[in-house]
């Protein structure tokens, strides 16, 4: 047994020093607003002893170059490193310098599209170069269609019933399709809408034919619809990995969008029903690692009713920023053990 234990002692201490010999890996973090990634990850290696270098910024500053014509199948371009984090060792940026680089390893923490900008041809370019990432890159494209978000929603509504309650939509693909003649009040959605943006209270049939007309102006644009509900506060369900939290915000400025106006939120018990969801919601798009699940407490009856997923660009809670950043860590550190290490491919999980 003594000779198990040290035999496994000289194992790790062989890797460490294999991978200290060896380049380390680039691990590219798409988080421009917030935490310091190269400082969370100070000291992490792979599980063949390989360092990290982190490089971290946002969407706006990088360009994505792909190309199946040499070795190196990927360069992605960075204007700007991102304010709140640590630059990489010797690679602080100077007026009118970029730097080059080659990622390993991708992790996405902001939304990919916003109302000012469109990142989908970057995750592109990071698809075509099959850069691996967590959550996976094709989840966090498909994210961006909020619709087939919703639609596996209601799927396992329909599957399983009153333990999976989500607030009814109605879907049309343009003005010309909008022929909603169900509760009022209602809220409609154009596109993808996110953070309170693209979002309407309409009152009655009158209200929906002149918002009717202004979707006209945007043609190619989907629109989902659905009731209006009276809430005592919202619920958000957190999962990393293995880890859940819940929390309950509740509005206090009176504004029907209680994610956009100023409210209190708690931490509360994360039942077994909350878990289950959060368990649910993970099998979007081939499995997600980070998510968040919306629901609205109806103020009449108590009811929970599911209102969306949100994927790897999660926020977290102030006050428990710092451990749940790191779970990701952990999270993060396995994942890409199991995409780098080839003796893990069938082990790291």
């Amino acid at each position: 047994m003594l000779r198990a234990l040290f035999s496994g002692s000289d194992d790790a201490t062989s890797q460490a020093q294999q991978g200290a010999s060896q380049p380390p890996v680039r691990l590219l973090v798409i988080q421009a607003d917030d935490y310091d990634w190269p400082v969370i990850l100070k000291g992490a290696r792979i599980k063949d002893g390989r360092p990290i270098v982190v490089y971290q910024t946002g969407w706006p500053d990088i360009h994505v170059h792909a190309s199946t014509y040499s070795s190196a199948r990927i360069c992605v371009e960075i204007l700007s490193l991102a304010k709140c984090a640590t630059p990489p060792e010797g690679l602080a940026l100077s007026s009118g310098r970029r730097i080059t680089m080659q990622p390993d390893f991708v992790l996405i923490r902001n939304e990919v599209k916003t109302p000012s900008f469109d990142a989908r041809s970057k995750l592109n370019g990071l698809m075509f170069a099959g850069v691996p990432c967590m959550n996976s890159l094709e989840s966090i494209m498909m994210f961006c269609e909020r619709p087939a978000v919703q639609g596996f929603l209601h799927q396992q509504q329909r599957r399983l019933g009153d333990a999976f309650p989500v607030v009814p939509q109605h879907f049309c693909s343009s003005s010309k399709s909008l022929m909603y003649g169900y509760t009022f009040p209602a809220v409609a959605k154009v596109g993808s809408a996110h953070a309170g943006v693209g979002k309407m209270k309409i009152s009655d049939h009158k209200q929906m034919s002149d918002f009717r007309s202004i979707l006209e102006m945007m043609p190619d644009e989907h629109c989902m619809v659905e009731p209006f509900i009276e809430s005592q506060g919202d619920l958000r369900i957190q999962k990393i990995g293995s880890h859940y939290r819940a929390f309950k915000r509740i509005g206090i400025s009176g504004d029907w969008k209680t994610n956009t106006c100023t409210a209190i939120m708690d931490e509360i018990h994360c039942t077994e029903r909350y878990r289950q969801w959060a368990d649910v919601a993970s099998q979007l798009f081939g499995g997600l690692d980070i998510l968040t699940v919306d629901a609205i407490i109806e103020a009449e009856t108590g009811k929970e009713l599911i209102l969306e997923v949100n994927g790897t660009s999660s926020g977290l809670h102030p006050d428990k920023a710092q451990e749940d950043n790191q779970f990701i860590k952990e999270l993060l550190l396995q994942r890409m053990t199991a995409a780098l290490c080839a003796d893990d491919l069938n082990t790291a999980s």
